[in-house]
């Protein structure tokens, strides 16, 4: 049986801290993600995405609202999605939709450094109006990391119900993401929204948290060639990694099932990314945050290159799109997908345009906003990436900056890995001076004010 409805199924499948280059369509060279391969050959492969803001927070924030964190203000963790912004959920129950949300939202509480009254949520359940704008079935925590591990855990329910459960985690999140699918009758088009946090590595723990056996099942594996160049903690995290990876792709099988099962699969859009990537603490070394094991807030493509498969109705062929693109542009995207076009509402483009070749006025270039490790921002097109950072401002407390100096330029043709920088090299500086006109462009794109670039 196939259900067939005026308006697509919408699945944002996602996950947390995850490398493009885990996924074998990406390059991985171990058998991590045989379903996501088979949707990426029947769908489209965006080669070069990038997420705008390598931090789990922020980034989310502009997974629900399409803006970025400098105009919601969550520019850094810790600070909770504004009641008065009108997010995807929103527009979706306009649309006619219902709309579902399962696993990590980390948008509800504020901590005391934030402008706004303290609230922890952390491990309590998230109230309604915390949700931005989700009113029917949910099952998720807003730190996901603090109230589970790898095994064993809980979230809350619509109903601020505690959810225990025992098992791995991402097989656990999963099951009620086909609770849900087991009570859809198709009569009403979803967009739901799978929230996983692998693969991050567990904070209290301070490891990745593969289900038992990764080690030995992975134990063969390749690192990628920065990590091999610079070191970090991969070798001996790198098995249990991509045994995160490798669960997040069996369980994307189940859900795959599921909608076939259901008759929903054909009038259904899979949308499969992660929030940032991880430099397995091989950049920002001189960093103060958590003792200088920092994974993410850094310009480099180990934290901002992330997978970007989306497959289903309009997103068909088995094609590979070498356009750079950002992550911004998925809120406008799902939007689009359900018919509704928000036009500057919202910042980057509908990716169905990219695919067609017909998005107006975008640059084969990506921005992005750095917090938390420093105030920086940068730019990268197909043959540079120039990042800044403001000297005298702190990553925790400032979210933007009048001045700025250059922090990093590479040359990624001859630099694919990113280990030499040439910021202060005179054979770049015409180079440099193009790409600070691009990023200070891009910033004022993106509602910042005009700053100076020493």
């Amino acid at each position: 049986m196939v259900i067939i409805m005026d308006k697509p199924n919408i699945l944002f499948y996602f996950s947390d801290q995850q490398r493009w280059d885990t996924i074998g369509c990406y390059g991985q060279p171990l058998p991590t993600t045989p379903n996501l391969d088979k949707l990426a050959g029947k769908g489209v492969v965006f080669e070069e995405a990038y997420t705008p803001q390598p931090v789990c927070g922020p980034c989310r924030a502009i997974f629900q609202t399409g803006l970025y964190p400098t105009q919601t203000g969550c520019f850094k963790n810790g600070i909770s999605l504004p009641d008065d912004v009108k997010t995807v959920a929103d527009y979706m129950y306009d649309a006619g939709y219902d709309c579902a949300y399962i696993g990590k939202w980390h948008l509800a509480s504020d901590d005391a450094e934030s402008t706004k009254p303290e609230a922890d949520y952390a491990t309590s359940a998230i109230p309604p109006e915390k949700r931005g704008g989700y009113k029917g079935f949910w099952r998720a925590s807003d730190i996901l990391e603090f109230t589970s591990h790898g095994y064993d855990g809980y979230v809350y329910d619509e109903n601020m119900n505690k959810c225990e459960f025992n098992g791995y985690r991402v097989d656990k999140i999963t099951d009620y993401a086909l609770e849900y699918l087991e009570n859809c009758d198709g009569k009403q088009p979803f967009f739901m929204t799978i929230s996983h946090i692998e693969p991050h590595h567990q904070n209290d723990r301070k490891h990745y948290e593969g289900p038992d056996g990764s080690k030995e099942v992975f134990k063969d594996f390749v690192l990628p060639g920065d990590l091999e160049a610079l070191g970090g903690n991969a070798r001996e995290e790198y098995p249990d990694y991509l045994g995160c990876c490798k669960s997040l792709d069996d369980n994307l099988g189940r859900v795959v099932e599921k909608l076939k099962q259901k008759g929903l699969y054909e009038n259904t859009i899979i949308v499969y990314s992660s929030d940032h990537g991880s430099h397995f603490q091989t950049r920002n070394k001189d960093s103060h945050l958590n003792g200088g094991d920092d994974y993410k807030r850094s310009c480099h493509s180990s934290a901002l290159h992330v997978p970007l498969i989306i497959s289903g109705p309009g997103f068909r062929g088995g094609r590979r799109i070498g356009e750079l693109v950002s992550t911004i542009s998925l809120p406008k995207t799902f939007l689009a997908m359900a018919g509704i076009h928000v036009k500057d509402a919202m910042a980057g483009e509908n990716m169905q345009e990219v695919l067609e070749g017909s998005a107006q006025g975008k640059e084969n270039a990506v921005f992005a906003q750095i917090s938390e490790s420093r105030v920086g921002r940068c730019i990268r097109t197909q043959d540079y990436l120039f990042s800044v950072y403001a000297p005298d401002k702190n990553g925790f407390e400032y979210a933007d900056s009048d001045l700025y100096a250059p922090d990093f330029l590479y040359d990624l043709k001859k630099d694919p890995y990113e280990l030499y920088n040439v910021v202060n090299d005179e054979a770049y500086k015409e180079i440099k001076e193009d790409m600070k006109k691009l990023l200070i462009r891009e910033m004022k794109k993106a509602g910042e004010r005009e700053p100076v670039i020493q």
